[in-house]
């Protein structure tokens, strides 16, 4: 059974930092594409940044590009969101997903397993 499990949200000051984890179990990640999602109230799930499926290369939201890093480990298969200088606007639930067949992508309706997500607030 594919799952992802997300942890490492909370709160935290305007230009602050955060790491986001994400667990994979039933799957073995470097096989997938990965994306890392958020979703502020009243509005879209948006693409944060991902990892291709083929030759593993990160891709960032503008909105977030020189902030935040995305990595995997495949050896725990584990995925990680690395967050600095946090602002306000980024607060939202994040999600991770991933998907078997797209090599890589910023939009959710590509994405097939998801978590649970995890709350992130930015405020002082």
């Amino acid at each position: 059974q594919v799952q992802l499990v997300e942890s490492g949200g909370g709160l935290v000051q305007p230009g602050g930092s955060l790491t986001l984890s994400c667990a994979a179990s039933g799957f073995t990640l470097d096989n997938y594409a990965i994306g890392w999602f958020r979703q502020a109230p009243g509005q879209e799930r948006a693409g944060v940044s991902c990892i291709s499926r083929t030759d593993g290369r990160t891709y960032y939201a503008d909105s977030v590009k020189g902030r935040f890093t995305i990595s995997r480990d495949n050896a725990r298969n584990m995925v990680y969101l690395q967050m600095s200088s946090l602002k306000p606007e980024d607060t939202a639930v994040y999600y991770c997903a991933a998907d078997p067949v797209i090599p890589w992508g910023l939009a959710a309706k590509f994405y097939d397993y998801w978590g649970q997500g995890t709350q992130v607030t930015v405020s002082s």
